[in-house]
């Protein structure tokens, strides 16, 4: 089964390069273009405490393809899905869509337009461009997948056909709790390591900046039990905690896109945890999650 990465992006390129390295045909297509250029490009993989790999990908946009037969997997910004489920509708058929990205409903748009086969994927890994077409990329733990609709699902062949060596995957029942916490936890660093312009270790390192999080924890934590996702704030705080030592030195995804001047997707975290509070008539108890949100989006579009 090919694999078409949507994103050619951080997180798209290490994962395109683990999966030429066993072999699998694989193919980058840019999700920001569709001039229909297409090229290869040697990308270069620099794993943390682990070797240097490198592979020739193709990239490509769009409309080099009139189908996409066999895995979809989208590592773009979950900002642009709406125009992409649009632009994909005609060209997916039956082939399994798979999201790694950050977020709550991110999916939405695929499930209004009726996508057969969709799957949620929570990563645990950082990435970062540290030079032209070269990723510094550290596994943390395998990155659980489960499946949104409920047509036809094929999840332990998609998992199969995803997992490798250096980017491991594993199949999850229950991946609703997981998007949540993660969610949760990119609502504090996707917000606090931006305004202040520090790495990701910053939690373990700063008691402070760590009362800040954990504020901002108890906030989101009120708004999942109410959707009836059922998450403790100090289950919460331990993964914020080691994310933090686990990432120490690494810059959030957010803080990358404010610094290239790109768009961040804080609409898919603090704000979306604000609407969902505005439902339920509790946006006042989300104060702090919607202030840090609107503060990252003035940052990002200052920047711009």
């Amino acid at each position: 089964m090919k694999v078409f990465i949507i994103g050619a992006g951080a997180v798209g390129k290490a994962l395109a390069v683990s999966l030429n390295q066993e072999g699998k045909e694989v193919e980058l297509i840019r999700g920001h273009l569709d001039d229909g250029t297409s090229q290869k490009e040697k990308i270069t993989l620099e794993l943390k405490d682990g070797p240097t790999l490198q592979a020739e990908i193709t990239v490509s946009t769009l409309s080099n393809h009139t189908q996409l037969n066999g895995l979809v997997v989208l590592t773009s910004k979950s900002f642009g899905n709406k125009a992409l489920s649009e632009k994909l509708q005609s060209k997916i058929g039956m082939s399994p869509l798979v999201l790694l990205q950050n977020g709550l409903g991110v999916e939405q748009p695929f499930l209004e337009k009726d996508f057969p086969e969709i799957y949620r994927c929570v990563l645990f890994v950082t990435s970062q461009n540290s030079g032209p077409n070269t990723i510094s990329y550290k596994p943390v733990a395998p990155s659980p997948i489960g499946t949104v609709q409920q047509k036809q699902s094929n999840l332990e062949h998609v998992v199969e056909v995803l997992d490798s060596p250096n980017f491991r995957f594993m199949a999850e029942k229950n991946i609703q709790r997981i998007i949540w916490k993660k969610a949760i936890a990119n609502c504090v660093f996707n917000s606090i390591c931006p305004l202040l312009e520090v790495d990701n270790g910053i939690f373990h390192r700063d008691k402070n900046v760590f009362a800040i999080a954990q504020r901002v924890i108890v906030e989101c934590a009120l708004i999942a039990n109410k959707k009836g996702i059922d998450l403790g704030t100090s289950e919460l705080e331990d993964q914020v905690l080691m994310i933090s030592r686990m990432s120490d030195g690494q810059l959030i995804s957010t803080l990358q896109d404010i610094n290239n001047k790109r768009e961040t997707e804080i609409d898919t975290l603090n704000f979306e945890i604000y609407r969902m509070a505005q439902a339920m008539n509790l946006s006042h108890k989300v104060k702090e999650t919607r202030l840090l949100g609107e503060l990252i989006k003035m940052k990002s579009e200052l920047h711009r």
